[in-house]
């Protein structure tokens, strides 16, 4: 990849596991935890789509909340574990490639951020808690603008921060809407395709997909 000048990463399914804060309780959960964890995440983007065009924005964390309530009585989990995930979902797990990676890409001199669903204080426990936060020049939150991803607002952010074009931005997210969101804007998207999903028909196809962070130093 050409002319890149700021390489921006999604947090929640790219740079963090999601599925972590169900996994570390698999124990409790039983067989049904990675069916729990999947529905709590699919709720929780929904709730934040609907939110947005209907006007009603909460933030991340009320969204998450919101989100497991209706997990929880849909999978029948002890509501005593409420407070356990929750506490957890602050501290997911990176992705085992993500640290090396991104001190890779730290040394090469790229201009590095997060551009993220998640709240200011949420993102910055989560980055210091893997011990990452020396490596980020800036973590967007899109409570800067009040509404969620794929707006564009969300990804006009780092362009007037960095006064940069929108071509000199490579793009990473998990999540196949986020792709779309951010090719549809102008950034150079890759998709993070970690489980050989099937990507989405929304007027843009990534030029590049890679099935783990590692893969991006080949790019660079």
């Amino acid at each position: 990849m050409k002319n890149i000048k700021a390489i921006i990463f999604d947090a929640y399914g790219t740079l963090f596991d999601v599925n972590s804060a169900a996994e570390k309780c698999k124990d409790k959960i039983g067989d049904k935890w990675e069916g729990f964890a999947n529905f709590w995440r699919t709720t929780q983007l929904e709730y934040t789509w609907l939110r947005s065009l209907m006007d009603r924005h909460k933030n991340f964390w009320q969204v998450t909340e919101d989100s497991l309530d209706k997990s929880i009585k849909v999978f029948n989990i002890d509501p005593s574990m409420r407070n356990e995930l929750l506490n957890l979902y602050k501290i997911l797990s990176p992705y085992k490639e993500v640290p090396e990676t991104l001190k890779t890409l730290k040394e090469k001199k790229f201009k590095l951020a997060i551009l993220s669903n998640g709240t200011p204080s949420l993102l910055d426990e989560l980055v210091k808690s893997n011990h990452l936060d020396n490596l980020f020049d800036d973590i967007f939150s899109i409570e800067q603008v009040g509404v969620y991803k794929p707006s564009s607002r969300v990804y006009d952010m780092p362009i007037k921060k960095y006064n940069i074009n929108k071509s000199e931005v490579a793009f990473l997210s998990a999540n196949t809407w986020d792709v779309s969101g951010g090719g549809n804007y102008g950034y150079q998207s890759i998709w993070v395709n970690r489980n050989n999903n099937i990507f989405d028909n929304l007027d843009f196809r990534p030029k590049y997909q890679i099935t783990d962070l590692n893969k991006l130093i080949q790019l660079f």
